[in-house]
């Protein structure tokens, strides 16, 4: 790799030229990285439902030609000036949210959410110049999220890169970087069930089956999976859901449901959904005195969360978390760990692979709703 050190690279990506278009795989250049960056040569990407949401266009600025995908895993081709704990050659997973290690949400035990790094959709450049390091034939291609992985390489800032283990396999741990150490963490680390506890899932979707997959890690002995889609249901018991609660099937509130299963309801929920809806019942199911509930999915701006304050005054908590609470830098190689220590299972998470060539395959096993993951190879 020494030999493209402070070069431009000449490679493959798979660039959006316009909203909802076929990615279409173009040579582009991409530049070498600037201060406190980090070049990396993607081995194994994975579409999220997140680059589908932003590939769509759906209620944000769109901004095009982009290169999309931010759950990934790679290694270390250069390093920018001022670049200490990495080098090339590293195997590393890139993140669409970063840690940098100075601001008060990085030194604070209690958050992730750090001031330089968080996640910015909007933003289409580099942090450092205001400058993207795409481009095809001059004109500048625009980042996403800070990763834009549909590419065989690419430059981000080192914040957000954890280097991980170098004997994990990148085409399993690849789908850590976003939405499976999403709902994981939202569990382990926010909502922590205890042994024999019960815990409902509202959301079936992969981050919902990660948030079930950390239910079944600390020992819940029942896991109650709610979702609209009864052809999720057998695919979840994979991952520990006991069983099964369809809100069309009821005509009472499915909170009242859960509450006559569990004699006055379970111990912990976890709402993955992002409807608004769905997010009030996940916290009126939890019982009193000791229910805690966690929100993960995220709402549509417009919409409000309405509850009785009795059911505060009444020992229910409701929590948030952002990408499960784990710092990417500091807490990520632990969760590959976990794999490495089959602990957590990830085989379960992939339904499909394709040749990178054949990325838009990806995007259309998702829209159909077919796939959790789809492992996209980028040699050929």
């Amino acid at each position: 790799m020494s030999s493209t050190v402070g070069q431009v690279i000449r490679c493959r990506a798979a660039v959006a030229w316009e909203a909802g278009k076929p990615l279409v795989i173009e040579e582009v250049e991409v530049a070498p990285p600037q201060k406190m960056e980090v070049r990396m040569k993607i081995l194994f990407t994975s579409l999220c439902h997140t680059d589908v949401y932003f590939w769509e266009a759906k209620g944000q600025t769109p901004l095009f030609p982009r290169i999309f995908g931010h759950e990934a895993g790679g290694i270390v081709e250069s390093v920018g000036e001022g670049v200490t704990d990495l080098k090339p050659g590293d195997h590393v997973l890139p993140v669409f949210t970063g840690e940098c290690k100075e601001c008060r949400h990085c030194k604070s035990e209690e958050s992730n959410m750090c001031d330089l790094l968080r996640i910015n959709t909007d933003r289409g450049v580099m942090l450092n110049d205001g400058k993207t390091r795409f481009s095809k034939n001059g004109q500048p291609i625009y980042h996403f999220v800070g990763t834009s992985t549909f590419s065989e390489y690419t430059v981000i800032h080192v914040g957000c890169v954890a280097k991980i283990n170098p004997a994990a396999p990148l085409d399993k741990v690849c789908v850590l970087s976003c939405g499976i150490s999403t709902g994981l963490g939202a569990t382990l680390n926010v909502a922590k069930p205890k042994k024999g506890s019960t815990v409902a899932i509202f959301g079936l979707g992969a981050v919902g089956l990660a948030a079930a997959e950390g239910a079944r890690i600390a020992g819940a002995s029942r896991i109650i999976g709610v979702d609209l889609n009864p052809n999720r249901f057998n695919e979840a018991k994979k991952f520990g859901v006991t069983e099964f609660v369809n809100p069309k099937d009821h005509s009472k509130p499915v909170q009242e449901v859960i509450a006559e299963m569990t004699d006055g309801g379970v111990d912990r929920s976890v709402e993955c959904t992002g409807n608004f809806n769905a997010m009030i019942s996940a916290f009126e199911c939890v019982h009193d005195g000791w229910g805690v509930a966690v929100l993960v999915g995220v709402p549509n701006k417009d919409d409000a969360f309405k509850t009785h304050p009795m059911n505060f005054l009444n020992e229910r908590t409701l929590k948030g978390t952002f990408f499960g609470n784990y710092k990417p830098r500091t807490d990520l190689p632990s969760v590959v760990e976990k794999y490495m220590n089959k602990e957590l299972e990830l085989e379960k998470f992939i339904t499909h692979q394709v040749p990178f060539s054949e990325i838009n395959k990806a995007f259309e096993y998702m829209l159909k709703g077919e796939s959790i993951r789809c492992i996209i190879t980028m040699e050929n």
